[in-house]
């Protein structure tokens, strides 16, 4: 346990601050998740606004410092080639 009282106050909001980043990269998890079950599903227009608010909460996630900015990069591309050629394909794929 910590000693001093900046000590304490690092571990209290380094607490604080997992509990908002786990909760964001779980939301983001969601989204990501669901629009891959809308790409694979077929109904185009759906996975597209799907994908969009996907890219969205992956920016903000980055942005807020809960994921590295590469990684939410290579997500919105692997999102992105996904729909493409699925959608070239006229199914899943």
């Amino acid at each position: 346990m910590a000693h001093t009282r900046s000590a304490r106050k690092r571990v209290r909001t380094s607490l604080e601050r997992g509990r908002r980043n786990r909760s964001m990269r779980s939301r983001f998890k969601t989204y990501v998740t669901r629009a891959e079950k809308n790409i694979q599903s077929g109904d185009f227009n759906l996975a597209e606004e799907a994908v969009r608010q996907a890219i969205s909460i992956l920016d903000r996630t980055a942005r807020k410092g809960a994921i590295h900015p590469n990684s939410a990069a290579r997500r919105k591309s692997s999102l992105m080639r996904k729909l493409v050629v699925s959608r070239s394909t006229g199914a899943e794929g």
